[in-house]
């Protein structure tokens, strides 16, 4: 292995880190409906725990609005129970063969829960970036000690600068996705 495959490798795993971060954000409520909400509810289907949005089409028809139509109709009364033991703060009416859920605009104090949530979060997602640049720095050290690649220690320096670099970047994309998202959950 080579610095420049530790470096892309590093990288790599920095970005998945941020996609995480990202897709975790979109589970956090604001005051619009998005079907990110129940997406990941695990229903009782058939005795196996299953996701909702494979049981079912999630459709956002107004923006305080979720509208949840199963495949099999069966499978209702299963859905509204497990959304209820979410404990999202949602009410799901029954309607015909259709769920729907009204999103109420979250309080001042599950606002200010939401934007330490969101902060929590991001901070998670910096510490993992760290992580994976303290495994790329020993992944480096390893290239430079093994002698039979002919890397000097000065080459080594200059890929741990350029891991900063790139450490440094990813954590920007983070603070800035974590200020939008809080912004989002403050806005009225």
């Amino acid at each position: 292995m080579d610095l420049n495959s530790v470096m892309r490798d590093t990288q790599s795993r920095m970005d998945k880190s941020i996609e995480y971060f990202q897709k975790e954000l979109r589970g956090i409520r604001t005051g619009r409906a998005t079907t990110a909400l129940v997406d990941y509810v695990k229903v009782d289907y058939y005795g196996s725990m299953t996701d909702l949005r494979e049981i079912a089409q999630v459709a956002v028809p107004e923006p305080t609005q979720i509208l949840i139509k199963p495949f099999d109709p069966s499978a209702k009364q299963a859905i509204i129970k497990a959304i209820e033991t979410a404990d999202l703060g949602f009410n799901p009416m029954s309607e015909g063969n259709a769920i729907r859920i009204n999103v109420p605009s979250p309080s001042a104090d599950r606002r200010k829960q939401l934007v330490a949530q969101v902060r929590k979060m991001a901070e998670e997602a910096r510490v993992a970036v760290r992580n994976e640049r303290r495994d790329g720095n020993k992944h480096i050290d390893q290239v430079v000690a093994d002698k039979k690649l002919h890397i000097s220690e000065d080459q080594g320096k200059d890929a741990k600068a350029e891991m900063d670099e790139i450490t440094k970047q990813h954590i920007a994309k983070i603070d800035d996705l974590c200020n939008k998202k809080v912004a989002e959950v403050e806005a009225i």
